[in-house]
């Protein structure tokens, strides 16, 4: 009779330690949940930086462009010309 009441101690005992495990997983869990959402919204977040700040680089490039560095001067003298002749286009539609 002893016997069996030491395996039923023993795993009672198991089974307590089981529990603890358990719940220490949930806690465990429940902080990697927080963490992975908090990393979400910081991925979102950056995700919108990035596009906003190839916006504002692509209208840069445009400005630098217009404003007629060296380098791109011909570049520039291309599209003043294509902007002036889309601009006499309107003007011609308009006057019919």
């Amino acid at each position: 009779m002893s016997e069996i009441a030491e395996i039923i101690d023993s795993l009672e005992n198991r089974i307590q330690k089981l529990f603890i495990k358990i719940e220490s997983l949930e806690k465990n869990s429940v902080g990697l949940k927080a963490e992975l959402e908090k990393a979400m919204t910081m991925i979102q977040k950056q995700s919108d930086e990035i596009v906003t700040l190839k916006s504002e680089n692509e209208s840069l490039k445009m400005a630098n462009s217009l404003l007629g560095g060296e380098e791109n001067k011909r570049d520039t003298k291309l599209k003043i010309n294509s902007l002036i002749r889309e601009i006499d286009y309107c003007i011609a539609q308009l006057s019919d």
